[in-house]
């Protein structure tokens, strides 16, 4: 083979390589982006349709099933709900006293960056509550 040949067919091998190690990138990318947006933006009602969508598909119900298998995710949803609600205060109460207690640590300047690093946290624990219920 040339000279010219051998160069020919390196630069294929070259371009095919490229190529491939795209595809590659790509997919691993891709199964990435599918992993962090499924896990972290999934709403608890998205979580809750996709679990009885796979019981579905997995365990074949029939019509019947389905039915009854819905309305008992959906009643004991509702009765985490309530759980959850019934403990909120208790929480509250131990997260207020805690901070009360790291206050009493912390000289006034810290004092005052605790207070905007809880407003913060709190900001966030406010808007999962909203977007997340």
């Amino acid at each position: 083979m040339s000279m010219q040949g051998r160069t020919r067919v390196k630069v294929w091998l070259v371009l095919i390589g490229v190529f491939l190690l795209g595809g590659v990138t790509g997919a691993a990318l891709d199964a990435v982006y599918r992993m962090r947006t499924s896990a972290v933006d999934s709403k608890p009602g998205e979580r809750h349709a996709r679990y009885f969508e796979k019981m579905q598909r997995e365990l074949s119900l029939n019509e019947e099933q389905s039915a009854k298998i819905k309305t008992i995710l959906n009643d004991a949803r509702t009765e985490y709900r309530a759980l959850r609600d019934e403990a909120r205060p208790r929480y509250d109460a131990i997260r207020q006293k805690e901070r009360e207690r790291i206050r009493g640590v912390l000289n006034p300047e810290q004092q005052q960056k605790f207070d905007q690093m809880t407003a913060r946290k709190d900001a966030e624990r406010a808007k999962h509550d909203r977007d997340g219920r």
